[in-house]
């Protein structure tokens, strides 16, 4: 499959501009215990260009929506968000992209989206340990004990709910940009 280069190019820019879009206008808590971990399905644009251009464009795609995330909307996170955003997407997006690229069937997708969960989910709690005590200051024990109740869970929701909804609009998408 040969794209235009100016047509990826163009097409990863619309799919940060969407990423920051959601990620600005769709956030809520799912996690009664920790109202401060948001959803937000800033994931799907990175992954459906993972899907359609490759790994290096979904890792190209996590970079630069991790760093204009971090410095124009959720600002709050600083370095360490920035850094822990692109660990948790580009993780996902790498074992994605990988797994998906080897098949590019729906059975290919699906499990490269469920792998992907889990390790984005593994990769963030090796992360929580190192990174959250600095973040918040709070002591290694307390983040141990985040880690069920909290990490875990939040980790497996926000990515399985990108995975679903990836996985639904995928094709559509992909009919439309090769179409185009």
């Amino acid at each position: 499959m040969e794209f235009n280069k100016v047509k990826v190019l163009t097409s990863m820019a619309m799919l940060i501009a969407i990423s920051l879009v959601l990620v600005a206008a769709v956030t809520f808590p799912v996690i009664p215990a920790a109202p401060y971990l948001k959803y937000d399905p800033a994931d799907i644009p990175i992954l459906l260009g993972t899907f359609l251009f490759g790994t290096p464009a979904g890792l190209l795609l996590t970079a630069i929506t991790a760093v204009l995330q971090g410095l124009l909307i959720s600002t709050d996170g600083g370095p360490i968000g920035i850094l822990m955003h692109f660990l948790a997407t580009g993780s996902f997006v790498l074992v994605a992209g990988v797994i998906y690229h080897r098949g590019r069937t729906k059975r290919a997708a699906c499990v490269a989206l469920l792998l992907g969960t889990v390790t984005m989910t593994v990769v963030m709690v090796v992360f929580n340990l190192i990174f959250t005590p600095l973040f918040l200051g709070a002591p290694m024990k307390k983040i141990v004990e985040m880690l069920l109740p909290v990490i875990i869970p939040f980790n497996l929701l926000k990515a399985g709910i990108n995975s679903v909804l990836t996985w639904i609009i995928y094709k559509p998408v992909s009919r439309f940009v090769h179409k185009v």
